[in-house]
């Protein structure tokens, strides 16, 4: 396949944007909490950078995923970790629900937009008409 012949990038929905936001943000949540963590002892330094480490990891795959139906389910519990992080550090309890919140507003405005753009756009193709894909001499 030449450089000419590539296929157009994958059109990404407006769900699957904003959630993947949401989950890029609590990764960067956790990487902080990870440190928070580790600096005040609750958690011994392995522990707290291990966990830490696999839920930051989880968190930045999952916002890779996010076009399949599962990954927004998974999104789903992701959140009820992020609030369970609360037992470490009390304060998480409520900046878990914050993100909830954040994450619920996400997901019902991507949908209510996705459907507003199926609507406006119903063959949602890009249309070649007007390029000229052709190499001229």
């Amino acid at each position: 396949m030449s450089a000419r012949e590539r296929r157009a990038p994958r059109r990404r929905s407006a769900t699957e944007s904003l959630l993947s936001i949401v989950l890029v943000l609590e990764a960067l949540l956790v990487f902080f909490l990870t440190l928070v963590v580790f600096a005040l002892d609750a958690l011994p330094p392995a522990a707290a950078f291990i966990g830490g480490g696999v839920l930051f990891l989880a968190l930045l795959a999952l916002g890779r995923v996010m076009r399949y139906e599962w990954a927004v389910w998974v999104g789903w519990l992701m959140q009820i970790v992020i609030i369970l992080t609360g037992l470490l550090e009390p304060l998480m309890f409520g900046i878990g629900g914050i993100f909830v919140a954040l994450w619920t507003y996400c997901f019902v405005t991507g949908r209510r937009l996705d459907k507003r753009n199926a609507a406006l756009f119903p063959d949602d193709t890009i249309d070649t008409s007007t390029t000229d894909t052709k190499e001229t001499s």
